[in-house]
């Protein structure tokens, strides 16, 4: 950076590279910067043995923030691949970008219309800023459990009951909007929230399915009394159908008397219209 001043001419790209030599300067202070060029001449002197110890690799799902006397050396980490690293100076952790899942214990909440229920879910999230990661968080992935639990209970205690048992998408959606919210400044992503489970008391489930069962009877008895109600009207149509026509009867007779035949039957009762019995009376 010394050799790039001085073949400017312009003073204030001079006055850039100042500023620019003093940062790096004043990140780790005179003391580290000797510290790490006494670490450099180290492993350059005991080069066979310290390139053990300065090369390191990671998958390709993983990344490397690298600290150099307690510092972030840059605001991008490392990897995948083999990187370099200074011996006694340097230290690095090491964080997974896969997704990852969990699930959320059941959680007994009380619902907006006073309702204990017993609610289990599973959340998918991901690295998405490795540094924030390290450098925001304690440990992001359990912190991310801890806040998952808690979110699950505030939702859940703002919905009612049927609201819980229908509308499990929208109540997973809710929670993944603030749960990425809230882990945003943690580097984390969440990408995915599902409810599974919704366990009520015994005693209530006695009381639902009594409940579903009487409206099923209730409905039954609809249905019934609309049938009757059809047969009724359709009997009525074709009494005045055969009210029309005096042999339409007669025909009607013949046909029931054929129905009764087929049936094999030992003895047969067929009554005879009276229109027919009057006329032998009168002789």
């Amino acid at each position: 950076i010394s050799w790039k001043c001085e073949e400017q001419s312009n003073n204030k790209t001079i006055m850039n590279c100042g500023k620019i030599l003093i940062t790096i300067v004043g990140s780790l202070g005179a003391c580290g910067w000797i510290i790490v060029i006494l670490a450099g001449l180290f492993t350059v002197l005991l080069f066979p043995i310290t390139i053990w110890f300065c090369l390191k690799i990671v998958q390709e799902y993983e990344r490397a923030v690298i600290f150099r006397l307690g510092r972030i050396t840059d605001r991008k980490p490392k990897g995948p691949g083999i990187f370099f690293v200074l011996p006694c100076t340097d230290s690095f952790v090491k964080v997974d970008l896969r997704t990852i899942s969990f699930d959320i214990p059941p959680q007994e909440i009380l619902t907006k219309d006073s309702v204990t229920v017993s609610v289990d879910g599973v959340v998918y999230f991901r690295v998405s800023d490795p540094i924030a990661s390290v450098a925001n968080v304690s440990n992001a992935d359990f912190s991310t459990r801890l806040l998952a639990q808690t979110t699950l209970r505030n939702v859940l205690g703002t919905k009612n009951l049927a609201e819980v048992l229908s509308d499990r998408e929208g109540i997973a959606h809710s929670m993944q909007s603030n749960l990425d919210e809230a882990t945003d400044n943690w580097g984390i992503k969440v990408e995915r929230v599902e409810i599974k489970d919704v366990k009520l008391p015994v005693q209530l489930q006695r009381a639902m399915a009594a409940e579903a069962e009487a409206a099923r009877e209730a409905r039954a008895k609809v249905i019934a009394a609309e049938g009757e109600m059809n047969a009724s009207r359709a009997l009525k149509e074709a009494s005045l159908v055969i009210a029309e026509s005096p042999s339409a009867l007669q025909l009607r007779y013949l046909q029931t008397l054929n129905t009764i035949a087929a049936e094999k039957n030992s003895t047969i009762i067929f009554p005879l219209p009276m229109d027919v019995i009057s006329h032998f009376m009168r002789k």
